[in-house]
Protein backbone atom coordinates (compact mmCIF):
# COMPACT_ATOMS: atom_id res chain seq x y z
CA UNK A 1 0.00 0.00 0.00
CA UNK A 2 1.41 3.50 -0.81
CA UNK A 3 1.65 6.16 2.05
CA UNK A 4 0.38 9.40 1.24
CA UNK A 5 1.17 12.49 3.04
CA UNK A 6 -1.62 14.73 4.34
CA UNK A 7 -2.64 17.92 2.92
CA UNK A 8 -4.55 19.30 5.69
CA UNK A 9 -5.86 17.94 9.23
CA UNK A 10 -9.20 17.20 9.27
CA UNK A 11 -10.66 19.01 12.18
CA UNK A 12 -14.69 17.98 12.13
CA UNK A 13 -13.94 15.21 14.15
CA UNK A 14 -12.07 17.09 16.97
CA UNK A 15 -15.21 19.93 16.49
CA UNK A 16 -17.89 17.01 17.47
CA UNK A 17 -15.92 15.62 19.85
CA UNK A 18 -15.77 18.87 21.83
CA UNK A 19 -19.29 19.95 21.13
CA UNK A 20 -20.30 16.65 22.63
CA UNK A 21 -17.97 17.50 25.65
CA UNK A 22 -19.34 21.12 25.83
CA UNK A 23 -23.22 20.40 26.14
CA UNK A 24 -22.34 17.85 28.51
CA UNK A 25 -20.46 20.62 30.88
CA UNK A 26 -23.34 22.59 30.04
CA UNK A 27 -26.16 20.42 31.22
CA UNK A 28 -24.48 18.70 34.26
CA UNK A 29 -23.55 22.82 35.20
CA UNK A 30 -27.18 23.32 34.73
CA UNK A 31 -28.14 20.25 37.43
CA UNK A 32 -25.93 21.97 40.36
CA UNK A 33 -27.96 24.18 42.62
CA UNK A 34 -27.03 26.43 45.49
CA UNK A 35 -29.90 25.25 47.26
CA UNK A 36 -30.24 22.12 46.08
CA UNK A 37 -34.07 21.54 47.27
CA UNK A 38 -35.67 22.63 45.02
CA UNK A 39 -39.05 24.99 45.86
CA UNK A 40 -40.91 27.45 43.88
CA UNK A 41 -40.92 30.46 46.00
CA UNK A 42 -44.28 32.91 45.75
CA UNK A 43 -43.16 36.30 44.27
CA UNK A 44 -43.26 40.07 45.88
CA UNK A 45 -42.44 43.23 44.78
CA UNK A 46 -39.40 44.20 47.60
CA UNK A 47 -37.12 42.05 48.82
CA UNK A 48 -34.36 42.65 51.47
CA UNK A 49 -30.91 42.10 50.76
CA UNK A 50 -29.16 39.57 53.62
CA UNK A 51 -25.95 40.66 55.34
CA UNK A 52 -25.29 38.27 58.00
CA UNK A 53 -25.28 34.72 58.50
CA UNK A 54 -29.08 33.52 58.29
CA UNK A 55 -30.57 29.84 58.95
CA UNK A 56 -32.53 28.14 56.24
CA UNK A 57 -35.63 26.55 56.96
CA UNK A 58 -37.02 25.31 53.86
CA UNK A 59 -40.69 23.76 53.82
CA UNK A 60 -41.41 21.59 50.22
CA UNK A 61 -45.15 20.79 48.08
CA UNK A 62 -45.42 17.65 50.22
CA UNK A 63 -44.57 19.61 54.26
CA UNK A 64 -41.75 18.34 54.42
CA UNK A 65 -39.16 20.68 56.59
CA UNK A 66 -35.57 20.89 56.01
CA UNK A 67 -33.16 22.73 59.10
CA UNK A 68 -29.83 23.71 56.75
CA UNK A 69 -30.76 21.03 53.96
CA UNK A 70 -31.54 18.21 56.11
CA UNK A 71 -34.94 16.66 56.32
CA UNK A 72 -35.86 17.50 60.12
CA UNK A 73 -39.70 17.01 61.73
CA UNK A 74 -41.07 19.56 64.31
CA UNK A 75 -39.89 17.59 67.53
CA UNK A 76 -36.05 17.43 66.11
CA UNK A 77 -36.13 21.17 64.72
CA UNK A 78 -36.66 22.48 68.34
CA UNK A 79 -34.36 20.52 68.90
CA UNK A 80 -32.04 22.27 66.86
CA UNK A 81 -33.09 25.77 67.44
CA UNK A 82 -33.20 25.85 70.76
CA UNK A 83 -29.13 26.73 71.36
CA UNK A 84 -29.15 28.49 68.72
CA UNK A 85 -28.61 32.77 69.74
CA UNK A 86 -32.40 34.64 69.36
CA UNK A 87 -30.90 38.02 67.27
CA UNK A 88 -30.23 35.02 64.34
CA UNK A 89 -31.63 35.82 61.64
CA UNK A 90 -34.13 32.56 60.06
CA UNK A 91 -35.35 32.82 56.62
CA UNK A 92 -38.31 30.73 55.57
CA UNK A 93 -38.76 29.37 51.86
CA UNK A 94 -42.19 27.94 52.07
CA UNK A 95 -43.60 26.37 48.15
CA UNK A 96 -46.14 28.21 47.18
CA UNK A 97 -47.79 25.42 47.43
CA UNK A 98 -46.85 23.81 50.76
CA UNK A 99 -49.99 23.62 53.00
CA UNK A 100 -50.14 27.05 54.52
CA UNK A 101 -51.12 24.39 58.02
CA UNK A 102 -46.87 23.67 58.06
CA UNK A 103 -45.94 27.16 57.66
CA UNK A 104 -47.79 28.43 60.52
CA UNK A 105 -46.68 25.38 62.90
CA UNK A 106 -42.80 25.96 61.77
CA UNK A 107 -44.15 30.30 62.33
CA UNK A 108 -45.53 29.23 65.83
CA UNK A 109 -42.14 27.08 66.90
CA UNK A 110 -40.18 30.07 65.81
CA UNK A 111 -41.86 32.07 67.83
CA UNK A 112 -42.31 30.19 70.91
CA UNK A 113 -38.79 29.74 71.04
CA UNK A 114 -38.42 33.64 70.92
CA UNK A 115 -36.13 34.59 67.46
CA UNK A 116 -37.68 38.00 66.62
CA UNK A 117 -35.75 37.82 63.03
CA UNK A 118 -37.90 35.11 61.11
CA UNK A 119 -38.05 36.47 57.27
CA UNK A 120 -40.13 34.40 54.95
CA UNK A 121 -38.52 34.53 51.57
CA UNK A 122 -40.26 35.24 47.96
CA UNK A 123 -38.79 35.57 44.48
CA UNK A 124 -39.00 39.37 43.35
CA UNK A 125 -41.76 39.63 40.45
Amino acid sequence: MEDKEFDSLNVVPFIDIMLVLLTIVLVTASFIASGAIPVSLPTAKGQAQLQQKEIRLVIRKDGTVFYENTQVNLVDLERLLSPLERNLQISVFADRDARVQKLVDVLDLLKRLGFQKVHIRTQES
